[in-house]
């Protein structure tokens, strides 16, 4: 399998659009975030429906064709360099099919920013253009607003992608070994979910898959470790990194399914490797050639993960 195309890496000055494609976001956070971008020299836009609410749906950013219009308009704008989600939640997957995919490959490459939800979209993106994306935190997110490290972690992809080649993380083989192969994965609940749609790739050798989630029990983790095992999802995959599991129940626990899942693959796993709703959540690059080192908890990437 071979990497997708990379968009360019950010520069003081860049303009910076933020779109909220999931569900609602609070005000205050919204505009504490942007203080950091524009500490970070970047010139945030929040486009017209990120403070909306959907007149029905509680849990939704305003109205389906508002919000797949939002990330249409931000992403076609040629002054735009990036597209940053300001939250997860759940609706992404409501506007895949709301967006004008040609015109968006016409509008080129960019960088998209996002974790958890933003699965659905870091998959059409992959499937329909091509392209790299990063899962990293989002501009509303506590854990972006209160931890320096994944704000410096994310700030370092963006603006010098070749300082963080090599991703260090506390995690620890839960198989070892060492594994090549180009990173994909996000929120694996998502990637269940997304089977049988036309953004779920077909298996293919060589793949570093990176999963995490949230608020799902032991039973529900294995129930749908089960389902990507018996669709098929795992044939290819060379290794996996585990990252952050709150609020999933007991660890020791989540452990026993993971080995009883995934141990009997005869691929390096990592448990803990220090991405997603957790603490200093670490940016991944989707979408890129890299070495998953199990024993030392490292992902070496072959280049910057922005061009």
């Amino acid at each position: 399998m071979t990497d997708l195309l990379r968009p360019a890496r950010l520069a003081p000055g860049a303009r910076v659009a933020v779109v909220a494609p999931s569900g609602p976001v609070r005000e205050e956070r919204l505009a504490a975030g942007l203080d950091i971008l524009r500490g970070w020299g970047l010139d945030p836009a929040v486009a017209p429906h990120v403070l909306d609410r959907h007149p029905r749906f509680p849990y939704l950013a305003g109205t389906d064709a508002d919000r797949a219009a939002d990330l249409q308009a931000a992403w076609c704008d040629p002054e735009v360099s990036a597209v940053l989600c300001a939250r997860g939640g759940y609706g992404a997957q409501r506007i895949v099919d709301l967006l004008d995919w040609d015109a968006l490959r016409t509008a080129g490459p960019k960088v998209l920013v996002g974790f958890s939800d933003i699965t659905a979209l870091h998959e059409a993106v992959a499937s329909r253009l091509g392209l790299a994306t990063l899962h990293g935190p989002m501009v509303s997110a506590e854990s972006f607003l209160k931890d320096t490290r994944t704000q410096d972690h994310l700030r370092a992809t963006l603006f010098a992608p070749e300082t963080v080649m090599t991703i260090a993380s506390p995690g620890t083989a839960l198989v070892p070994g060492r594994a090549r192969g180009v990173t994909l994965g996000g929120c694996l609940s998502l990637l269940a979910t997304g089977l049988g749609t036309a953004d779920a790739r077909t298996p293919a050798p060589g793949r570093l898959l990176m999963i995490e989630d949230v608020g799902e029990e032991a039973y529900r983790i294995d129930r749908i470790l089960t389902q990507l095992l018996r669709s098929g999802r795992f044939d290819g995959v060379s290794g996996i990194a585990l990252g952050s599991w709150e609020e999933c129940g007991p660890y020791d626990l989540l452990r026993e399914v993971f080995v009883d899942r995934l141990g009997g693959l005869g691929i390096p796993v990592v448990e803990g490797f220090g991405f997603g709703h957790g603490e200093g959540a670490l940016t991944i690059p989707l979408g890129v050639a890299a070495e998953l080192d199990a024993d030392t908890g490292t992902l070496t990437l072959d280049t910057p993960a922005l061009a």
